[in-house]
């Protein structure tokens, strides 16, 4: 038995059908194991949300249970033009010192910003 695994292993063609299939098999678990990590820590550090608050997953928007007046926060730089939500690129971008919040679109644009454009899911609120 062992004799017969070293004769096809020494065959190259096998040897290495089975390197790209155990490569492409730890490659896969490397990248789910790396997404689930981001998607558990979508929340900003150093961001309290009250326990009556709810995340929508597919969009990242925050919102509030109240089913009325949905609250969104948004963040905005000091010296900047534009809102993001918490979980934009742009936001991520803004230092912690810079950063302005909003509860609403209104009351950020009442402030003198205007959404971002590269914002996924600001566009539905």
């Amino acid at each position: 038995m062992q004799e017969k695994l070293k004769s096809l292993l020494a065959d190259d063609t096998v040897y290495m059908g089975l390197l790209v299939v155990l490569v492409a098999v730890v490659s896969f678990g490397l990248g789910r194991h790396s997404i689930e990590g981001k998607v558990a820590s979508a929340q900003p550090a150093g961001v309290v949300f009250s326990e009556a608050v709810n995340e929508a997953s597919s969009e990242g928007v925050t919102r509030a249970a109240s089913p009325e007046k949905p609250e969104v926060k948004l963040v905005a730089s000091k010296s900047g033009t534009k809102y993001h939500l918490l979980n934009c690129p742009g936001a991520g971008q803004i230092k912690e010192v810079n950063k302005l919040f909003f509860n609403s679109t209104a009351e950020a644009e009442a402030a003198g910003y205007s959404p971002a454009s590269n914002c996924p899911g600001l566009k539905d609120i």
